[in-house]
């Protein structure tokens, strides 16, 4: 059974940072392509960043420059690290794992980034 449980989340001031986490269990992090989306209230899902298998990385033009996706391998776990935030990346951050057996979500974490 694949989890995906986020932490990290909280209120921060615009212009901080936070760091989420995503523990993995039922997947290998470094053999699926592992993702974070967020969904603003009231907005669609969006891909915020992604790391393929091969580390290859990719992430939205709104949050380029600012996050860094990583995994640490030992610990099964992808990490957001999240700088200079705006009050526009508040949202629900959810982790997502992929491969030929479907996709899989997290519940997610909320951020809320204050003026």
């Amino acid at each position: 059974q694949v989890q995906l449980v986020e932490s990290g989340g909280g209120l921060v001031q615009a212009g901080g940072s936070l760091r989420l986490s995503c523990v993995a269990s039922g997947i290998i992090v470094s053999i699926n392509g592992m993702g974070w989306y967020r969904q603003a209230p009231g907005k669609q899902r969006e891909l915020v960043a992604k790391i393929t298998s091969g580390g290859s990385r990719n992430y939205a033009d709104s949050v380029l420059g600012r996050f860094t996706i990583s995994r640490d391998n030992a610990k099964n776990t992808v990490y957001l690290q999240m700088d200079s935030l705006k009050p526009e990346d508040t949202a629900v951050y959810y982790c997502t794992s992929y491969d030929v057996g479907g996709v899989y979500w997290g519940k997610g974490t909320l951020v809320t980034v204050s003026s």
